[in-house]
């Protein structure tokens, strides 16, 4: 399905420098604010005081966060559980506060509110298992990464396999530096978001490089700056109606899903919008620049249908 069809070809590849300059600069800012500022981690992984307390019926979570946040504690993740009268509430660490002494002073609060309010199990989680859930996410997105190498090299050429892991890690490392340079609280579920943006930016990537081998086959006359921008081109529609659905769902959390799905929601939203930048300015750029060509895919091809007995089998392209 296609909401409009282009005629002619956007000479997208003619400006791929300016872009890709710019996306090095963006790049650059990135990496220096997350070395200078660094994460703002959320209590999964800097340790604190977990709480689940329970209501005689539905509980106000906004009421409860500002009750939290009139005694000076910021950064308090507050959200349903199991059910609407469950409410979990975590605490970062503070300095020279145990957690029964946290978990006293917000139930005394709590309990100023809502004197039905019970404390049903309080806990610590300590900065050792969030050192640990730090390396278990590195190491998934270095899986992540690895694996779409892979994929990538198998299903087209290791030039296309280089060109959208740069992309990708581009997008992921754009990401980081917003949450970085804002001081955006970063949790596990942003570390979910920015995995999924992997995959979504993988997928734009594969199917601009589907329709460039395609096109390499398709039109022999045409060279490999016309046959990149032929294929950014022809799927423009598609980009439009897949991302514009996903952008849609994906700002209504952003605007209505709360505190709980607000990061979430805005670190889909920077890698969506990057990730198509991306996937046509630099993953098709750098692919050119790597020196694609027809005989990169279709050699394989070639070979298998040449009869071995002609003597002039080696001479056709």
């Amino acid at each position: 399905m296609e909401f409009f069809k282009i005629r002619k070809d956007i000479p997208f590849m003619r400006h791929a420098l300016i872009f890709n300059v710019i996306s090095f600069v963006t790049f650059a800012l990135a990496v220096f604010f997350l070395f200078s500022r660094g994460l703002h981690l959320s209590v999964e992984f800097t340790g604190g005081t977990l709480m689940e307390v329970s209501y005689s019926k539905p509980a106000d979570v906004e009421k409860i966060r500002s009750t939290i946040a009139r005694l000076g504690l910021t950064d308090v993740q507050v959200q349903n559980f199991g059910t609407a009268r469950d409410v979990m509430i975590r605490l970062p660490a503070k300095k020279g506060v145990s957690t029964a002494q946290q978990s006293e002073q917000v139930m005394a609060a709590l309990k100023a509110a809502d004197s039905e309010v019970g404390l049903r199990r309080t806990e610590f989680v300590g900065p050792q298992v969030g050192e640990e859930l730090a390396h278990d996410g590195l190491k998934a997105l270095a899986m992540v990464v690895f694996g779409i190498m892979i994929y990538l090299a198998i299903r087209f050429e290791w030039k296309y396999a280089v060109s959208a892991i740069i992309a990708n890690l581009h997008d992921v490392i754009i990401i980081l530096g917003f949450f970085a340079f804002f001081q955006w609280e970063f949790s596990l579920s942003v570390l979910a978001a920015v995995l999924a943006v992997l995959g979504y930016s993988v997928n734009e990537s594969v199917v601009i490089f589907d329709r460039i081998r395609e096109n390499f086959r398709r039109y022999r006359k045409m060279n490999t700056v016309q046959i990149i921008n032929n294929a950014i081109t022809s799927t423009i529609s598609r980009t439009i109606i897949t991302h514009g659905a996903t952008q849609m769902m994906v700002l209504s959390m952003l605007l209505f899903g709360g505190p709980t799905l607000f990061y979430f929601a805005l670190a889909l939203t920077i890698g969506i919008l990057f990730g198509i930048y991306s996937s046509v300015f630099v993953a098709a750029a750098i692919a050119m620049w790597l020196g694609i060509k027809r005989e990169d895919l279709i050699k394989a091809t070639a070979k298998k249908d040449e009869d071995p007995n002609d003597p002039n089998a080696g001479a056709r392209v």
